[in-house]
């Protein structure tokens, strides 16, 4: 049976800060809203339409934040759009580089919070890891951002203003009219960072809609991953408005110790998680989803455990992210040993899953998984107190 009564930690919803007044920033409008703010502000509707097409290159495909530079547009109009609007991306305040070429980006946005971002070049490839909500409602016992309470839901500009300000740091936005390149060095999305992206469900789809616009950011959806510890109701409705891969962060074979690791499984337990996952390939036209699986010494790494989980597991399409635990300062638990992580995988693997151990990435400047939080917040509390809250 599900517990549908069980708290959290704190409401399931989120109301979005209210930013002040003032210029309206056209960074994360979908194109219906940009189309209805132009029009607002005395565009014609005949040209609306153009005109949103135009602005959006502009912003999307060329990285371009001032009006006067958009050269396609008459100049009295560009000066019309400069006195009604902004082009606005959340502030980078500190920029941290591991030794392994991660980097980890501390945001600044409205209202002076701050979320962390994180670059993670590969030879194939770079991912970055994006936040959705400063702080998070889940207290999920591994998870140094889980020890930071939630703040409030980033807006749709805050999200994908996100990979805007990372791409000005790499230097990638092409020279405006030159043919687009497609080696990228920001080629994938993971929305693992700060928050439980399934509980800001709006803001999360307009702004990754806006990433996998064609004639903009253009990633394919294939290059995105949502990560969610198991928001039920909301699983079908990112297969159908968002469509983008799927991993969970699943991290346990049975309720008893899934309930301590990850507390939203006592409101949807494994059952009736793994119900909804069974349909999600289908419904997005997806590859496999991905189960993200923390490795906690003496907690989830028997082999016991590898043997429930590829029969929890048995008919969806799925590969096993096994993730060598992180620590940070107060932290209850204890990376699983080497031999230990590899034994489990191996079970796994010749049950016919993909079984890859992670690298971590950034530990030396925790940015590695489950290690994020605010530099602020991290900063005025003690070790002592950080424990303290884990405890509680």
């Amino acid at each position: 049976m599900t517990d549908n009564t069980a708290p959290i930690t704190q409401d399931v919803l989120t109301i979005p800060r209210k930013l002040p007044g003032g210029p309206v920033n056209l960074v994360g409008l979908t194109r219906d809203a940009l189309r209805d703010l132009l029009i607002e502000n005395g565009t014609p509707e005949k040209q609306a339409k153009m005109r949103v097409g135009q602005i959006w290159q502009w912003i999307y495909q060329w990285g371009v934040r001032d009006f006067h530079a958009m050269t396609n547009l008459a100049k009295t109009y560009r000066a019309e759009l400069a006195e009604k609007f902004v082009i606005e991306t959340p502030e980078m305040v500190d920029k941290q580089i591991s030794a392994d070429g991660t980097r980890k980006y501390l945001v600044r946005i409205a209202g002076g919070h701050e979320v962390e971002v994180v670059y993670i070049p590969e030879e194939t490839r770079g991912t970055l890891c994006i936040s959705s909500q400063v702080g998070c409602t889940l207290t999920c016992s591994f998870c140094h951002t889980g020890t930071q309470k939630l703040v409030r839901n980033l807006t749709a500009g805050e999200i994908v203003g996100q990979i805007m300000m990372a791409r000005d740091d790499l230097g990638e936005w092409p020279e405006p009219g030159t043919r687009k390149d497609e080696t990228r060095l920001l080629s994938n999305i993971v929305l693992m960072g700060m928050g439980e992206p399934l509980y800001n469900f709006d803001n999360v789809r307009d702004a990754m809609k806006i990433a996998m616009d064609g004639e903009g950011i253009s990633l394919s959806r294939r290059r995105i991953t949502l990560s969610t510890s198991g928001v039920v109701p909301e699983i079908a409705k990112t297969a159908e408005e968002i469509g983008c891969l799927l991993a969970v962060s699943f991290h346990a074979t049975t309720d008893a110790v899934r309930d301590k690791l990850v507390p939203i499984n006592k409101k949807w337990n494994i059952e009736t998680l793994l119900g909804a996952l069974r349909e999600y390939p289908r419904l997005s036209n997806s590859e496999r989803i991905t189960f993200e699986y923390v490795m906690l010494k003496d907690v989830n790494d028997s082999d016991a455990d590898a043997r429930r989980l590829v029969q929890l597991i048995k008919g969806i399409p799925a590969k096993i992210n096994l993730i060598p635990f992180n620590e940070w300062p107060g932290a209850p638990h204890e990376r699983s040993d080497w031999e230990r992580i590899e034994k489990f995988a191996d079970i796994i693997y010749k049950a016919g899953y993909a079984s890859p151990i992670r690298t971590p990435r950034g530990e030396d400047i925790m940015a590695a998984c489950g290690q994020l939080k605010s530099a602020t917040e991290r900063a005025r509390k003690s070790r002592a107190q950080i424990e303290a809250e884990t405890r509680s």
